[in-house]
Formats: structure tokens, sequence, C-alpha cells
């Protein structure tokens, strides 16, 4: 298999433990996906934390029958605490019939347990009848750090003035705004005003909240990208505006379409582009700030995923290079779960009270003790954390991805996998056409989003391209989804 991209990572070198735990059946990494919280439980309920987290995977389905399970020793040092406590955990659960060992042989899941249903648990809620679900836009939502948010959360409680329980600032809660704004300058090279950032039910609400203030001024219609999100399009429209498709190539959004177009305002996704996951070069950016520069522009950028990065250096947020014209949104969506509503927005200083405004009369802001808790976490290490965690697990699984459509699909190319939660795979003519390839699929109950389903891509030959999301999936699932994919190139299908 080629790759229009750099190719998948093996990630960073492995430390003695880390190697150990890798050769005893590849749990290394599913250790602290699965386990971690568990280890950062306090002392004294570090223990049975331990042995519940086993427990739950296991029941789960998480850790299949037959895993085996690394040393003792190989843990304890992977999650940083006692041999004795993962020794005492391997004993419980074994006694349980959760696992089972034998003299010099390790430690393995036992063959008894039986899971529930595939992806019964722990996933977003699946149309009937399908079986894998390969769509793009969701995280792990097993992988939310219920731990940390719980001790968090009491944490919070205990000290939050009785006055921030009162209506909230429309901007948000300071505390959160001066977090968020340390964070990003950090992580992502945004300049970030806690004063002009506006703490947002995601990027949902961010967009029309922009949307609503660029109508305000006299415009019409926005430039979207085409292949692009077509939620974009939606919440634009709820405003009152128009999205104008314009098209990509290599280096990003095109120039000459976008300044043949008549939009004062574009939305872009410049850091990984969706959904083709190209970076835009330094040349397109630089091109794209001297447009909005040159008609008085505003550019939206969109950075859903930017904390995501495998194969190459994080590219810096555009809002740095240009505050006035770039208005930057972002959420924990993707690194903690959509269902908190958790966003955030910074606009150009002559579009930020207008904007407080509109967000007081939509819903005088967001809960404030959900805001005080992110707080907490960013403050105090534990979002970083979360992210270091999301990383290992989302690249584990865009490797088994990778590995499972080179070996039931030949001559695959994939691409946009240096970074983010999906990629695209353009299946060699032989496996199409594409409405053949898709129906059959859909009959195997595997639920896919083709890449002509996000606008401006028409192509007349018989290759398949798909935009397949695998974040959400454990490895299993995905070389499961996969071998479905192809054996169901067996079924007869009429269109």
């Amino acid at each position: 298999m080629t790759s229009s991209g750099t190719n998948p990572a093996t990630g960073p070198p492995m430390d003695g433990a880390r190697a150990d735990s890798a050769r005893n059946g590849g749990f290394g990494s599913a250790a602290w996906e699965l386990l971690l919280p568990a280890a950062e439980a306090p002392a004294r309920r570090r223990g049975r934390a331990l042995q519940s987290a086993l427990r739950e995977a296991v029941r789960s389905g998480r850790l299949v029958p037959g895993t085996r399970l690394p040393s003792s020793r190989a843990l304890a040092a992977d999650l940083r605490v006692s041999r004795g406590l993962v020794t005492e955990a391997y004993e419980q659960l074994t006694a349980e019939g959760y696992l089972r060992s034998g003299r010099g042989a390790g430690t393995w899941v036992s063959e008894s347990v039986r899971a529930p249903a595939l992806g019964a648990r722990d996933r977003a809620p699946r149309a009937p009848g399908v079986r894998v679900d390969f769509r793009p836009g969701t995280p792990d939502l097993s992988l939310f750090p219920r731990t940390a948010w719980a001790a968090a959360h009491r944490s919070v409680l205990a000290r939050l003035p009785h006055a921030s329980l009162g209506y909230p600032d429309p901007r948000g809660l300071p505390a959160l705004r001066d977090a968020l704004a340390a964070l990003l300058s950090r992580r992502r090279g945004v300049a970030a005003d806690p004063e002009r950032l506006v703490v947002c039910s995601g990027v949902a609400q961010a967009m029309t909240l922009l949307g609503f203030a660029l109508h305000g001024r006299g415009m019409g219609a926005v430039g979207v990208e085409a292949p692009g999100s077509p939620e974009h399009c939606e919440l634009f429209a709820s405003a009152g505006i128009t999205a104008v498709g314009l098209p990509l190539d290599a280096e990003g959004l095109a120039a000459e379409p976008l300044v043949r177009s008549g939009v004062r305002a574009v939305v872009t996704t410049p850091a990984h582009q969706f959904p083709t996951g190209i970076a835009y070069s330094a040349r397109r950016r630089n091109r794209l700030l001297d447009w909005a520069r040159e008609v008085d522009g505003l550019i939206v950028e969109d950075d859903y995923d930017g904390d995501f990065r495998y194969d190459r250096a994080a590219v810096g947020a555009l809002q740095g290079l240009d505050p006035e014209h770039v208005a930057y949104t972002g959420s924990v969506s993707k690194s903690l779960a959509p269902g908190l509503r958790l966003g955030w927005l910074l606009a150009p200083a002559a579009m930020t009270e207008e904007i407080i405004a509109r967000k007081r009369t939509m819903d005088l802001g967001n809960p404030a003790v959900d805001q005080a808790v992110l707080a907490d976490l960013i403050v105090r290490g534990g979002y970083d954390r979360q992210l270091r965690r999301c990383q290992r697990a989302y690249r584990e699984r865009r490797d088994t991805l990778t590995s499972a459509l080179t070996e039931h699909f030949p001559g695959t190319e994939v691409s946009g996998i240096a970074a983010g939660l999906h990629a695209i795979a353009e299946l060699p003519e032989r496996y199409g056409p594409e409405p053949v390839f898709l129906a059959r699929a859909a009959g195997a109950g595997i639920a896919l989003r083709p890449l002509s389903a996000c606008g401006g891509v028409t192509h007349e030959d018989g290759a398949v391209r798909l935009v397949l999301g695998y974040a959400h999936l454990a490895p299993h699932e995905i070389e499961t989804g996969v071998r479905l994919l192809a054996d169901s190139r067996r079924c007869r299908v009429f269109i």
C-alpha cells in the first residue's frame, strides 16, 4: 500500500518496560488506554480501582478472550504503581474467573467470559443492522477520564464561591478563559486574549454566532471548502447566510476561485483539512491572509482536531499570524466528549462585543460548574494527560486500519493519516464501481461515508474513495470491519 502523505509511524522508542509489554501480546498501549484512570485514583482506592478497571475491560470485550496481559512488573512500570497492586489485581480476577494463569505461562484473559454484542457499550448509538460504523466525527467515548473528571468536580464544588453559581458572564467563567488562553497559546500558537475569548456550546455555536455577526454586516454569503464539512453549510444557513463551495488543490484552498467568488468570509480547516487530511502549505496560508487583508474580510479557522499529530510536528494556528482577520474556533469534542458542549471562539476585536451580546440572548452562558471543572483539569495538567492518552490510542488504531487495508485491499492508497481521527482510502478500480461497493458494504452491516458525500468531488472512474473514521473503534472492531468489507465483495447486489 502506498500513501500520498507520510507513512504510518510506529511511535517513539519504548523503554524496557514498555517493550516488554509489547512483546506480551501488544497490550502495552492498551494498558495506558484502559487503566490509566485507575492508576490516578487516590492511593487508598487505587488497588480496587485497578481491579474494577480490568474487570470491566474484560467484561465489555475491550480485552478479548485469549489476550495475553503484560507481566506484573511491566504493567506496574507502565502505570507507575507498585508491582504488588498489579499482582493482587491479577490474583483477584483469576480467582473470579476473568483471567487465567499458569506457572511460567503468563496471565491471559479467560475464554469463559462472554462479552456483550460488538459495540453495545460505550459507543455512539448505531442504526439498526449496523455492525461496524466507519463514519468519521466521533472520538472513543470510553476514553473519557471519568475518574479525573469526578475528582475535579468534587474539588471544584468544595471551593467554588456561591456567587459563581449565579447567571454567568456570557463570555464564560474567567478561570476557564484564562486557562484556555494559556493552553491555546502554548499548544496551538494562538494569540489568545482571555477578554476576547468566548466559551461556546461547541464549534457549532461558534459558527452560528459568527454567522449572525457576518449577516449583521451585510454579508449574504460565506465560502466553504469543497470537499468539506456539510455541517458548516447548515450552520451558516441558520443565520441566513448562503455557503459557496470553493475548490481545493494540493496546497489548500485554491486562491483564484476564492478571489473570483466575491465572498469576504471563508471557513477553513488549515491544520488538517477535512476530509482530505492535507495541511495548508506555508505559501497558501500567506496567500489566504493576503486575500483577507485585501478585501477586509474574515477567515474562520475551524481547528477541530489540532491536537492530534502522529508523524509530523503540529502546524500552528493561522490565527496567530493575524488575529484581526482570523476567527479561531475549537472544542473538547474530540479530546474529551462532544456531550460536554464546551468549545471556544476568538474573534477579531471589532466583532467581539456583538458576539458576546448575541451569546447572552442565546443561552445566558454555559454551565458554570462544567466550565470550572474543565479549567481545573487544564491548570492541573489533567487535560494534557488526556491528550497524550488519546494520542497513543488513536495512533494505534490508525496503524491497525492501514495494516488491515493492506491485507484485505491490496493496492489501496491511504492519505491524510499524519494527523487527525480519520483517513482517506482510495481503493483500486477493481473493487468498484463505488455504488456497488457501498451497497455491498451496507448489506454486510458496515456504515461508510464516501468522499463524494463531502461535496466538491466528482470522479467518473471506477475507484472507491472513502472517508474512514477510526478513533471511536477498538482495534479488533477495525480489523473486523475491514474483513467484513472484503467478504462483502462476494455478495450480489441489485441497484
